[in-house]
């Protein structure tokens, strides 16, 4: 069922005799209307009903032969797909019955949303024709209004006599109600009518610098509340309008997530139909993502997320061939929660630059490759510098001894990106580097061979070289050959042996194999491959996210944050966290927390980020700690679902390798909470172990993950585990017993005589002291009988000094006897306990 340019409506169908029929509906369909088709096909017969306004108009038509009818083969392709381009507009919900019905039930989206997209597109017909009168006014040579500059005075005034040269004055292109109802657009437009007037502003510019003003003014003074205004609003629907689709995704993320107005899913699933209908890949990624996720009110619908993410993944690998432009960013896994990420970023200041690039003109063959390489694709928070990238490559690969700098040089040879196209120099280059055993230089030669010498009988030799040693791009080069059937030596399509081409250089990440092998995964049309959307969706929305522009957005907004334009940084990690990039996710979810934003701003995206097939064990660890954390001030039924939910949490954060993951379900193990079944594969674990192997097994695990040598809870959790479990050993043992009692015991006796000792030494101080102090003499004492009385306190201090020294010698004797022995009863404990630790 096609539709022609003039609105009519072509049915196709083969017949029983094998020949294609076709048949015009003679019907002439309005724009920017819904209509009902309801088809029914009997034998040769077709009856066509179409619906718009309440009426209905029926086309019969009846082919010659009977119509070949096979449901139990073949897929359903709605709204066009590989094989024919689909139109501009909205499709669903579609119903089949296979065996007839007399009674058809399929009615179509919610009204509201249908008459809120209808009514959404008219105002949007009124934008565009008032901003283009406004426009045509302003440029042309009349006289203007005193009052409101910019635009023509009212026939009243004229009529009135305000004006005396008649011959100036003009009719105005817009009612004074129009004017009223787009307010904030009429003060914006005649802000900015010096620009209108020079030309510098147009229709075509309207759109983003609309957009780049309301990214400015998102926040209020008071950022807790933040309320975004209604004349932000007002300029996103109007850059909306203009066709800036990222404005229209915003807009849907506002009324879907709280952000500064109050929720309004009806509105948010316009403005996603509307961004998508512009086929603007991050509304498109958005609407794919909702759709898979069945989230914000989007219905779970694998199919069409697919539709969503295969146009991306069309597009996105068309990009590829423009990658080098300046709007396009490889995606850099930053995390703002996490310093070394933070610290990476670099600059031309930056003293890890600075080395860099001294090392490469030293003539340090990786540093070149690296400087190259950051400069080319603008990596490290470096600026794009395609003419200083090229001339780092041509260094690196004219010292003829690393194959991957020649061959990346030979490439920019080849397509002229940065350099002037010359075929013959990239050609020799390219055999060098596969004689020197670089595989992506074999897949250049297969293109070479192929593309420039048509050469196809060598090109399939090297690309199936290339593909045998591991080259995504051979994989797929031999893929199109295979289905192509341009191969000489096998000179017919076999799309089996491309679709295991595709398949592996997918798993490779490249992105056009991914898209051709989803395909067979979604449609199910190939022999042999099983349908499978859910798992063709997965596939795209991997290669999806590594999009240039995706990755650019992500750049500018780690810039901003970077720049300490947070409110710039958010938006822009807003708009890249609602395509479902879990990366951008998280820091948006970070950013909440750091602009004191409303909880439910983390909550929104940490949730959405653990939605992902493989989600960042940063996020899997913030929603386990709000589990862990929300079931203690729960009540017991609701405390017990909470927990598993924590655990389930950290043990998906365990197989993403996080110690901390690790470390969070030893403590629940503690608490005496049972680990799923996922968790004891990981650890080989059985569930016949106790909880102190069970702690073990994750605890040496954690330990090994973590950084060698570091004192780490985990490392001293796994001491104070295994310690304790030697300990009981010993208690099992009478003799080994014994020793801890005896140890124990020791470890007091130690403790009481080093203090005796010490009391020792000070008494003897004291007394040498006072014995010193004994001699000095007070003036006018008689001689004689202070001699009398020294000498006799001298023979009392001798007899008490003789006294003391005989009872520390023995108290030193025994406290050195019983440090001793428990010395020895110390080490004995010592060496048994390692003993059974090791």
């Amino acid at each position: 069922m096609q539709l022609t340019d003039t609105g009519d409506v072509v049915i196709q169908a083969q017949v029983t005799g094998g020949e294609d029929e076709a048949f015009r509906a003679g019907l002439v369909l309005p724009l920017w209307k819904w209509i009902r088709l309801d088809c029914y096909i009997q034998d040769s017969k077709v009856l066509l009903d179409t619906t718009w306004d309440d009426d209905t108009h029926r086309s019969a038509f009846e082919f010659q032969g009977s119509i070949h009818y096979d449901d139990t083969d073949g897929y359903f392709g709605i709204g066009g797909g590989k094989f024919i381009s689909g139109i501009h507009g909205y499709f669903g919900p579609i119903k089949y019955y296979r065996f007839g019905n007399k009674k058809i039930e399929n009615a179509l989206q919610p009204q509201s949303i249908l008459l809120e997209l209808e009514r959404t597109h008219q105002e949007c017909r009124e934008i565009r024709a008032f901003t283009k009168a406004f426009l045509q006014e302003v440029t042309k040579s009349h006289l203007l209004s005193p009052a409101n500059k910019g635009i023509c005075t009212f026939d009243f005034l004229r009529l009135r006599g305000q004006f005396e040269e008649k011959e100036k004055t003009c009719t105005q292109a817009w009612t004074l109600g129009r004017q009223l109802k787009y307010n904030t657009l009429f003060h914006f437009l005649q802000a900015k009518e010096e620009e209108i007037r020079t030309g510098t502003l147009d229709m075509k510019h309207l759109r983003s610098i609309l957009f780049e003003e309301v990214i400015g003014t998102v926040f209020p003074v008071d950022k807790s509340q933040m309320k975004i205004t209604s004349k932000s609003v007002s300029l996103l629907k109007v850059s909306s309008c203009f066709g800036n689709h990222k404005a229209s995704l915003l807009l849907a993320t506002i009324h879907l997530s709280f952000l500064g107005q109050p929720a309004n899913q009806q509105q948010g699933h316009v403005f996603s139909l509307i961004g998508a209908s512009g086929d603007d890949r991050f509304a498109l990624m958005h609407a794919g993502y909702k759709h898979m996720q069945g989230i914000d009110g989007f219905p779970k619908d694998m199919d069409m997320a697919y539709s969503y993410y295969s146009n991306v993944g069309a597009q996105s690998s068309t990009d590829l061939f423009n990658v080098h432009e300046t709007k396009q960013s490889t995606l850099e896994s930053i995390y703002l929660s996490n310093e070394e990420d933070l610290n990476s970023v670099i600059d031309e200041t930056n003293d890890v630059f600075q080395y860099v690039k001294y090392q490469a003109e030293r003539g340090d063959i990786e540093a070149q490759k690296r400087m190259g390489t950051m400069l080319y694709w603008g990596q490290n928070g470096l600026s794009k510098d395609i003419a200083a990238a090229v001339k780092w490559f041509e260094r690196s690969a004219m010292q003829m001894k690393d194959p991957s700098a020649m061959y990346d040089y030979s490439i920019l040879l080849m397509k002229g990106h940065g350099v002037k196209r010359n075929y013959t120099r990239g050609f020799q280059l390219l055999k060098k580097a596969a004689a020197m055993g670089s595989i992506n230089a074999l897949n250049g030669l297969g293109w070479y061979h192929g593309l420039v010498l048509n050469d196809h009988r060598n090109a399939v030799k090297y690309f199936e070289q290339a593909a045998l040693n591991g080259s995504e791009d051979g994989m797929f080069n031999l893929g199109i050959y295979y289905l192509s059937g341009k191969n000489p030596d096998r000179p017919w399509k076999d799309e089996r042996a491309a679709f295991r081409q595709f398949l592996n250089a997918s798993q490779l990440g490249h992105v056009a194999a991914t898209v051709e092998a989803a395909w067979y995964l979604s449609t199910g049309s190939l022999e042999g491959v099983s349908q499978d959307v859910e798992r063709a969706v997965i596939m795209l929305k991997k290669v999806c996210e590594q999009n240039g522009y995706l990755g650019f957005m992500v750049r500018e907004a780690l810039q901003a944050y970077l720049q300490g334009t947070q409110q710039e940084a958010f938006v822009k990690y807003v708009l890249a966290a609602e395509t479902g990039l879990g990366l951008a996710q998280s820091n948006t979810a970070h950013l909440c927390e750091e602009l004191n934003l409303r909880y439910d701003c983390q909550w929104r995206y940490h949730n959405y980020s653990i939605l992902n097939h493989d989600p960042h064990p940063s996020a899997l660890l913030k929603m386990g700690d709000y589990y862990y954390y929300y079931s203690s001030s729960s009540t017991r039924e609701e405390s017990l679902s909470l927990a598993e939910q924590a655990i389930s949490m950290y043990g998906r954060a365990a197989l993403a390798g996080s110690p901390q993951g690790m470390y969070n379900l030893v403590v629940l193990a503690q608490q005496g909470h049972s680990l799923p079944q996922s968790i004891h594969g990981l650890f080989n674990m059985s569930h016949l172990d106790e909880l102190d192997t069970v702690m073990e097994k994750i605890l040496k695990r954690c330990v090994d993950t973590e950084a060698e040598e570091a004192v780490t809870p985990c490392s001293l959790t796994l001491l104070r585990l295994q310690m304790g479990k030697a300990l009981r050993r010993m208690t099992q043992n009478g003799a080994q017993l014994f020793l801890i009692y005896a140890s124990t015991l020791s470890v007091c006796v130690f403790i009481v005589f080093v203090m005796l000792q010490g009391c020792l030494q000070r008494r003897c101080r004291l007394i040498a002291l006072r014995a010193r102090t004994s001699s000095v003499t007070n003036d006018g004492v008689n001689l004689s009988r202070e001699q009398d009385g020294i000498m006799g306190r001298t023979y009392r201090a001798t007899g008490n000094l003789w006294l003391t020294e005989n009872g520390e010698q023995w108290l030193w004797q025994t406290s050195d006897l019983a440090v001793t022995l428990s010395g020895v009863c110390l080490c004995a404990f010592w060496t048994t306990l390692l003993y059974h630790l090791l």
